[in-house]
């Protein structure tokens, strides 16, 4: 049967952000959580996810834009901060990202997965999709070949017709693009990945009436990223998008909409 993954991105973003996905988790609301390894409170933070049901997956967020990395960036993060994520998408277009640190980077953050829960992440995925750019995509699918090969990989395409079926087209046709071959790729590392993509939508509509859309036209394993949160980290620029979604994951009767769409939920 085919399957839904709701996959909450951005776990250790701040205590406030991985306190309510745990919640959620905890709760049946989410079967897979991605957490971002380069955070300061990632350590701490990791104890939260011991208690978890079974189902519940845990991968590795990896990191490449905005935040401090873990290793030392010269180039591309002279003053201590990795770039936007259209500047690393320019860099890696143009050919001129510094390959050789950002896969420095990469182990590093698996290296900080596995020592906080001592075991490979379930699946692998990048803060902004960097993982599928050109170039980065060949360290993170050797990588986690290597460190995690019984893991799958985030690929952030569908067929046409399903992202022409949910809002925010442009959207999903960007992700689309970036991660086109990204599962031809994998495959040839001995990796899978998910089938079909969605949750792509401005991060200030209503989600309450937006989810239902994301689960239109799955394929047989149906990821669905979303983002849910609480606080005000400085700087975050989704943070009231994060109670939105948090407020309506909790009343969202999710198996049953998943059910409706021919889903398996949570399992």
């Amino acid at each position: 049967m085919p399957r839904l993954i709701l996959c909450s991105d951005d776990f250790a973003f701040s205590r406030e952000v991985s306190l309510t996905i745990t919640g959620l988790a905890q709760a049946g609301k989410l079967n897979a959580i991605s957490c971002m390894a380069v955070m300061p409170g990632w350590p701490t933070d990791a104890a939260l996810l011991r208690y978890l049901p079974d189902h519940v997956e845990i991968g590795l967020h990896l990191t490449l834009t905005g935040e401090r990395p873990l290793t030392a960036m010269p180039r591309l993060a002279p003053q201590g901060h990795l770039p936007a994520i259209n500047d690393l998408g320019r860099l890696t277009r143009a050919g001129t990202a510094p390959l050789d640190e950002i896969a420095v980077e990469v182990r590093a953050q698996f290296d900080s997965f596995i020592q906080a829960l001592g075991r490979p992440p379930a699946f692998v995925d990048g803060h902004q999709h960097a993982h599928a750019l050109n170039g980065i995509r060949d360290i993170v699918l050797e990588e986690t070949a290597i460190r995690a090969p019984g893991a799958w990989v985030r690929c952030c395409t569908d067929s046409f017709i399903a992202m022409m079926s949910r809002p925010f087209r442009g959207k999903a046709l960007a992700s689309a693009w970036h991660s086109l071959g990204l599962k031809r790729d994998a495959t040839r590392h001995g990796l899978r990945c998910n089938d079909s993509f969605a949750g792509h939508y401005d991060f200030a509509s209503d989600y309450t009436s937006l989810f239902p859309v994301f689960l239109r036209r799955p394929g047989m394993v149906h990821l669905v990223m979303c983002h849910p949160g609480k606080g005000d980290r400085a700087n975050d620029e989704i943070a009231s998008a994060r109670v939105r979604e948090a407020t309506a994951l909790r009343a969202l009767s999710i198996a049953d909409m998943a059910a409706a769409e021919g889903l398996a939920f949570p399992a």
